[in-house]
């Protein structure tokens, strides 16, 4: 089973970028389709990306597509999450998941979780 850890979230303005980390170990992040997915107060968890383990291609939902990117640094068994142009609407605690498997997108998907970093976007 693969650990996660998340960093990089913090309180950013309005129009604003961060990096979201996720650190991998235990097992090579680079055998796993990565998702991201963000908690608001009150909301279900929501999905924001994911990348394939082979070819690295990536899928974003309407309401970040352009905004957000992840990325793999295999050596560093990391994977991340560019946020640009954020919006007070992204503000939530945002996780990373992990799955051996092909499959959707959703919560269900993903057997491994980090234990997430809150994001704070400030109008």
């Amino acid at each position: 089973q693969v650990q996660l850890v998340e960093s990089g979230g913090g309180l950013v303005q309005a129009g604003g970028s961060l990096r979201l980390s996720c650190a991998a170990s235990g097992r090579t992040i680079s055998s796993y389709r990565i998702g991201w997915f963000r908690q608001a107060p009150g909301k279900e968890r929501e999905f924001v990306g994911s990348a394939l383990r082979i070819g690295g291609s990536t899928y974003y939902p309407d309401s970040v597509k352009g905004r957000f990117a992840i990325s793999r640094d295999n050596a560093k068994n990391t994977v991340y999450l560019q946020m640009n142009s954020l919006k007070p609407e992204d503000t939530a605690v945002y996780y990373c998941a992990a799955s051996l498997y092909s499959g959707g997108n959703s919560v269900s998907d993903f057997g491994s979780w980090g234990q997430g970093t809150q994001v704070t976007v400030s109008s």
